[in-house]
This record gives C-alpha cells, sequence and structure tokens, in this order.
C-alpha cells in the first residue's frame, strides 16, 4: 500500500488526513499550478456529465476545498453536502464558501469516506474528484458510495490515471517523477506530499481495472473516459432501480 509517509507507522487514512491538512493553505495554488489549470477543464466536463438527469442532492466525498462542489452547482442541485477526513481542507473549503456565500446550498462536515454519516439511498449522485485513490480500502469505500446513492442516481468519480500511448506516456513519467516532487517540495514544504502524488497514481487501478471494481460494488452502466492523454479519466455508473 503507497502511503504519503513511508517512516511512520499509522495507517494510510491517519496519514493522507495528516498530509491534507498540512499541504491545506497552498493546496488550491498547487492544484493549478502543477495541473497548468487543466484540473479546471477536468472538473467542467466531469459534471456536465449529470445535466438534465434530475438530480437535486448531491454527495462530494473527498470534498477537500470544495471545488467540486462548487463546480455540480452548475446543474443546479437543491443542495450539495462535501464531506473530507481533513480539518484543514474543511477550514479553507469553508471560508472559500462563505466568501462566495454558498451556505445555504452546500454544506461540508467531517466524515470518513468509508463510513459515510448517512443512511442508505440519500443522493442522487455521489461525487468525488482525486479522492478515490486515497482511500484506504478502495472497493469499502465504493460499496458505501453505492449504499448512499439513490436507486437510479448516479456515481461520478474523476480521478489520475496513467498515460497509456507515446508521447504522452513517457512526457508524464518524466513530469511526474521529477518536476512535480520538486515544485511540490518547494512551495507546499512537504516533499512527502508531491512524492505520494505520482506514486499513488501509479499504483491505483485505473482505466479497465476501475471499472471492473466499480461494478464490482452495483454500479451498473458504468463508462470510463480518458481526458489530456490518460493523464486523468472520468468514470460514471448508475444504481438501477
Amino acid at each position: 500500500m503507497v502511503v504519503p509517509y513511508k517512516d511512520q507507522s499509522k495507517g494510510k487514512k491517519e496519514q493522507v488526513a495528516n498530509m491534507f491538512n498540512a499541504i491545506s493553505p497552498q493546496y488550491d495554488f498547487l492544484n493549478h499550478l502543477l495541473s497548468g489549470g487543466i484540473d479546471i477543464i477536468w472538473r467542467k466536463k466531469a459534471i456536465k456529465l449529470l445535466q438534465n438527469k434530475g438530480i437535486k442532492t448531491i454527495l462530494d466525498i473527498a470534498t477537500g476545498t470544495g471545488d467540486f462542489a462548487i463546480e455540480a452547482l452548475k446543474i443546479n442541485p437543491e443542495k450539495i453536502v462535501g464531506v473530507d477526513i481533513s480539518e484543514g481542507m474543511l477550514s479553507f473549503g469553508n471560508e472559500k464558501i462563505k466568501k462566495m456565500g454558498l451556505e445555504k446550498t452546500i454544506q461540508l462536515q467531517k466524515g470518513d469516506s468509508e463510513k459515510l454519516p448517512f443512511s442508505d439511498n440519500s443522493f442522487d449522485a455521489v461525487i468525488v474528484s482525486f479522492g478515490v485513490r486515497n482511500f484506504e480500502n478502495l472497493q469499502k469505500g465504493l460499496s458505501d458510495m453505492f449504499r448512499v446513492t439513490k436507486p437510479g442516481g448516479y456515481c461520478l468519480v474523476l480521478e489520475f490515471s496513467n498515460p497509456r500511448k507515446f508521447p504522452m506516456k513517457q512526457l508524464y513519467t518524466i513530469y511526474s517523477k521529477y518536476c512535480l516532487p520538486f515544485l511540490g517540495k518547494m512551495i507546499s514544504k512537504d516533499p512527502s506530499a508531491y512524492t505520494y502524488l505520482p506514486e499513488s497514481v501509479k499504483a491505483f487501478p485505473d482505466g479497465p481495472e476501475f471499472i471492473h471494481i466499480f461494478k464490482s460494488v452495483g454500479y451498473s452502466e458504468t463508462n470510463w473516459i480518458p481526458m489530456t492523454g490518460g493523464i486523468c479519466s472520468i468514470y460514471i455508473g448508475q444504481k438501477l432501480k
């Protein structure tokens, strides 16, 4: 199992929470810088897949500072709940939402993605951007997401993936191995966080492997959409009635 801090005996979940607490002040800036701003386009494309599906309630898993939840407002839901295990990220997210005057629609709270504090069949859509890679137990996390999805509802996952074709595969390998850790260390002052990122992407069961796990927890009508040469992928599935 890939963890942020290899010299610690703590579990992945606790290490991930500590890592995001540490980098939360620079998280938004680094996100946009290290992706060249493409992460904003990825979120927009992902949320568009949920348009015109009658979605009124949304759960945003691993919400961080709330960027995906804010983007989800484009489909006019009545309520969005965001959960995250990092209090540092939630603090910045709540501050952002308050400044934008969105408190009535978006509510952020601390929560474990593998043990969600919601009843069965609670949300029309469950979404997550760049979060499932950090689950301690991927199958358990996806299973609980399925549990809280309403029959007929959707699950939307946006996650980094490994490019499979030349030249993006070679370019991404160089960028993730050398540039990403260097820039992350310089700006966030936490070298482990941006060494962990490419390591966790490399180890993540992306593409067809993720779709297999996605289906195994119960989602149907699944689809995998690689973007930007396979650097990132969108996965969508439905909980049939």
